[in-house]
């Protein structure tokens, strides 16, 4: 078809585009790899989503694999891609585009600690495998700087997202520290940021939702931790995910302003784990105003029957009065409404079927399959 061939041709040389910046600008950075010049990708095998066909969102060529020219940049560690490392694909974006600029990741676990800058805008991730494609690292809040002092838990991050309109998908985000202080694997301070099948690992502060007043959505994903492993100011819309507690603990930890509407809105999520039971807090404020709510959720027996931590801190004052916590419908072992905080809520009905992806997202639709606004 024309639109299909118009698409192909101009991927190309949007990667030869990249290629030549690449040579002229990277040649010489670790992780950049010689082969650039050449057709990247050949013996990549298919990408799937969750183990779904993807032909409705990519051209797939008759043997199953993704074609070349679905890609902007491939990244793969055998030399085979555009570039061995992801920081080193990412430096080579175009900034400000207005093009979505879409990144393969094939098979590997690539220890980098990566940044996102705030002038690479629309780039989607597309791993080759959510299992077998990983972006790891093993900072933690202990770990000393340069100049002696601890990073802390924002430095730990093993992933910096800064650039608004980021995507990813099949692809596994994981901070490999010991358990041993807080330790993020992704750090997310940007606006309009989905991701699909995606695994989050780790242990306390997994994901941190850092922006204040941005949006975030989750679908299909995994995310593991134990204490306050997801957490931060964001809002943020987990659909159909499976959260996963390790150890004994809190789920969510929110921070949200007083003037934003949402928090975080887990919905038909299955809330496991091997925690000892009824050793799990659904989720208690990091700051006074912070907002979680689960509906129709599968909750396990590792949930606590309060539910509910207020999170005590007297120079915040009384945050049971200001947080809002709240659940719809749930079911599983781990679903007491009638042993909940008396300070949390029940919706009725009518509230809850005000907790649209849209309305939370306050008029974003990452459901939409495209990257409008």
């Amino acid at each position: 078809m024309a639109d299909t061939d118009s698409h192909s041709e101009r991927s190309v040389l949007r990667r030869r585009l990249l290629a030549v910046a690449g040579t002229g600008v990277l040649g010489a950075m670790p992780g950049y790899s010689s082969t650039s010049g050449s057709a990247p990708g050949t013996n990549a095998t298919a990408a799937t989503d969750g183990g779904r066909d993807i032909a409705a969102a990519n051209d797939i060529e008759s043997n199953g694999r993704p074609s070349d020219d679905d890609y902007d940049i491939v990244v793969a560690q055998d030399g085979s891609g555009d570039y061995e490392t992801v920081q080193a694909a990412i430096n080579a974006v175009q900034p400000n585009s207005s093009e979505e600029t879409r990144v393969y990741i094939k098979t590997g676990r690539y220890k980098e600690k990566l940044e996102l800058p705030e002038d690479r805008i629309n780039v989607t991730f597309v791993g080759e495998r959510v299992e077998d494609t990983v972006l790891t690292y093993d900072d933690h809040a202990d770990k000393r700087d340069e100049n002696g002092e601890e990073i802390g838990t924002s430095g730990s991050s093993s992933f910096f997202v800064w650039g608004d309109e980021f995507s990813a998908r099949n692809v596994t985000f994981e901070n490999d520290a010991e358990p041993v202080a807080q330790a993020v694997a992704i750090r997310i301070d940007a606006d309009r940021v989905s991701f699909d099948n995606c695994r989050f690992l780790g242990n306390q502060d997994t994901l941190y939702n850092f922006g204040r007043r941005t949006r975030q959505y989750f679908t299909d994903c995994y995310i593991e931790g134990d204490v306050d492993f997801i957490f931060g100011r964001a809002t943020a819309f987990f659909d159909d995910c499976t959260i996963v507690c390790t150890d004994e603990g809190f789920i969510a930890a929110p921070a949200q302003p007083d003037d934003v509407a949402h928090g975080f809105v887990f919905k038909d999520c299955d809330i496991l784990g091997d925690a000892p039971s009824q050793s799990v807090y659904l989720g208690r404020p990091w700051e006074p105003y912070g907002q979680t709510v689960y509906i129709d959720c599968e909750l396990g027996d590792h949930i606590r029957p309060v539910g509910w931590e207020p999170w005590d801190e007297p120079e915040h004052g009384d945050k049971r009065e200001t947080a809002y916590f709240a659940e719809y419908d749930n079911d599983g072992p781990g679903y007491t409404p009638e042993q909940r905080a008396d300070w949390s809520h029940q919706l009725c009905e009518d509230e809850a079927a005000a907790y649209t992806v849209e309305n939370v997202l306050n008029g974003w639709d990452p459901q939409s399959g495209t990257k409008q606004r």
